[in-house]
């Protein structure tokens, strides 16, 4: 299939260009410096690749919870505060139903975020 020029992409993103640096500084620098810098290398290439993550990711993750809060709360609004709207409704809920779907909303979120910051955690399946 040929894809015109327009819709090519002719320059890597933002989160291929990260990944770049973060190759380049585990397989280059830190077999070059000494152990107390390979540490900080680690740590950056580490950062190189949550931040490209988040580029690829974070959106998607937080229309996700904004829609996951709009259906458990009834009604849209801002991230924030639906967040603590739903904090302040569970400090003084007493429906085991809505607080066991509030878990199941809270559990979905963190996995979306997990998915950003720490990939393979987000598909734990414990309680």
């Amino acid at each position: 299939m040929t894809r015109s020029l327009a819709s090519m992409n002719m320059y890597p993103s933002a989160s291929q260009l990260l990944d770049a640096v973060a190759d380049f500084l585990e397989a280059e620098v830190m077999a070059v410096v000494p152990g107390d810098v390979a540490h900080k290398v680690r740590v950056a290439a580490n950062l190189a690749r949550i931040v490209g993550r988040e580029t690829d990711l974070a959106a998607a993750a937080r229309s996700a919870e904004q829609s996951r809060l709009t259906a458990l709360l009834g009604h849209a609004g801002e991230v924030e505060d639906l967040r603590s709207e739903l904090a302040e409704k569970l400090r003084s809920c007493e429906d085991p139903d809505f607080e066991r779907s509030a878990w199941l909303t809270m559990v979905a979120v963190v996995r979306d975020e997990l998915g950003v910051v720490k990939p393979g955690h987000d598909e734990w399946e414990g309680r």
